[in-house]
């Protein structure tokens, strides 16, 4: 099924695409596009975290900041979900501009809830009167989480098959992202199996394979093969990576969407939240480190120490909602309930109109989040 078909739900107007970029309007809307990015004061990189279905948190926050004309969006570094809306939302604007991908990610949304309603992973309508808490003890995920720690995905599995292999195909072009006139700097992070790097697929290289490399955690799928080599879930070593905005963009400013949070104030007791806390601690501690070496070279520049070195101020942000994430569950993380993913979305939107609010005048001029309270 192409792009531009009605998605599962049979809504024709939620995934309508404008004319590609090879037609006279789509040429017109992408120079439009870059005009704008050009001149934007709002000209901005992006960092996306992943997290499963809470992922559209994140498309909650990228619908939101699509609306804001005085903010342009030059990269995209991400992982995993963050992977999934940085490929669509930069399918979407060079099809349609802001409006192209804010459709783009509502089709994209609403086509996994639609493929995950086919699997067992479903809340019986008594356990989603319950509210999300009954994920935890649906016997659907009880089960699956039981098989995943006694199978590897090479047992369980063994044909392969993710469903999210076919939704990303309906609804991203992905050789148009390969084109030079994609109007957005994708840098995907996946993890090498076999020598524990960080591997970041740029636009020349992003395949659906590229993206379900990302998104590979290894206890639900087997290892993504590319070229030879084998890539898990990139949050291992990039959640997501700051490095390639900072090595191939322009613009200084950096805003990462917070999917994982990084603290907790109670200490987790059962199996689930254990794994949960180790896996949080994990898929932030690259993001972290990263941190660590940003806030180094600040105060390096900011002593006067780095005059001959040619370091780059950065200047960060971040959008997140720790005290409202932090009561969804890990099992949650699985759930693709379209309710449960709306209500992510508005979370998200919230969230980036707070943002938008209170820091867009400082875009461009200081950073608006303290990396040593955040971070460190």
């Amino acid at each position: 099924m192409r792009p531009d078909q009605p998605d599962a739900s049979g809504s024709e107007s939620a995934t309508q695409i404008q004319p590609p970029l090879t037609s006279a309007p789509g040429k017109k809307r992408f120079a439009n596009w870059w005009r704008g990015l050009r001149s934007s004061h709002g000209r901005l990189n992006l960092a996306l975290q992943g997290g499963g279905a809470h992922g559209a948190f994140t498309w909650g926050v990228l619908d939101r900041l699509l609306e804001e004309p005085r903010l342009a969006f030059e990269g995209i570094s991400a992982t995993s979900a963050g992977a999934m809306n940085a490929v669509v939302l930069a399918y979407g604007i060079a099809e349609g501009g802001r409006d192209g991908a804010r459709r783009a990610l509502a089709n994209f949304w609403r086509r996994i809830s639609h493929a995950a309603s086919a699997g067992p992973l479903q809340r019986t309508p008594l356990e989603k009167f319950f509210g999300h808490a009954s994920v935890d003890w649906s016997p659907a995920f009880l089960g699956f989480d039981f098989m995943t720690r006694l199978f590897s995905p090479y047992q369980f599995n063994p044909l392969n098959l993710n469903p999210l292999e076919r939704v990303l195909s309906q609804v991203v072009d992905f050789e148009r992202l390969r084109t030079a006139s994609c109007p957005v700097k994708l840098f995907l992070s996946a993890t090498n199996v076999r020598t524990g790097r960080v591997k970041v697929f740029e636009n020349d290289e992003i395949t659906v394979a590229s993206v379900l490399a990302s998104a590979c955690l290894p206890f639900l799928f087997q290892a993504v093969e590319i070229d030879g080599e084998a890539y898990w879930d990139g949050g291992y070593m990039g959640n997501p990576a700051i490095f390639p905005l900072i090595y191939a963009c322009g613009s200084r400013d950096v805003l990462v969407v917070h999917v994982n949070p990084i603290e907790r104030r109670e200490i987790p007791k059962t199996a689930s939240e254990i794994v949960n806390r180790i896996n949080e601690i994990s898929f932030n501690s690259s993001l972290m480190r990263e941190m660590r070496a940003i806030d180094f070279v600040t105060r390096l520049i900011d002593d006067g120490a780095a005059r001959d070195l040619n370091l780059k101020r950065m200047r960060l942000h971040a959008i997140e909602a720790h005290e409202r994430m932090r009561a969804f569950s890990v099992a949650s993380k699985l759930d693709a309930d379209w309710d449960f993913l709306q209500e992510l979305r508005d979370i998200g939107r919230e969230a980036a109109s707070s943002w938008i609010a209170a820091n867009i005048a400082r875009v461009g001029r200081e950073s608006t989040v303290d990396i040593r309270t955040a971070y460190l």
